[in-house]
């Protein structure tokens, strides 16, 4: 289960701009971007966020968490495609290898909502 993994690294980073703030903030909603292609299961994310904050400057944050889907482009055929992801990675028209990710590979923290109903954006 990678997404314990995952949640160590989002609460350190959580911790390391939550000691650099002046006054240290409650923080009442994380929203994630996740792409389905990183195999990440939300709700296991959901889960392990939630177990790991308890008795910490976390607990009680809501985990937020906006999925992308996958889509690639054929270079050969010059579109856009929606992959199924596990089944069927080539392009539907050409059945060339996908080789382009537009988007589903994100992962990252997009902001921070704290009690004083101040909205941090990390992009």
């Amino acid at each position: 289960m990678h997404e314990t993994d995952m949640t160590k690294a989002l609460i350190l980073t959580l911790k390391d701009w939550w000691e650099t703030q002046p006054e240290a903030p409650q923080i009442e909603k994380v929203h994630l971007i996740v792409g389905q292609f990183t195999c990440v299961e939300p709700v296991s994310l959901q889960f392990a966020f939630e177990v790991q904050t308890r008795n910490t400057f976390l607990a009680g944050t809501q985990l937020v968490i906006q999925e992308t889907p996958l889509i690639a482009y054929c270079d050969r055929c010059q579109q856009e495609y929606s992959p199924e992801i596990g089944l069927h990675y080539a392009c539907p028209h050409c059945q060339s290898p996908m080789e382009r990710i537009l988007s589903g590979r994100e992962l990252k923290i997009d902001r921070i909502e704290c009690s004083n109903h101040s909205i941090t954006q990390l992009n």
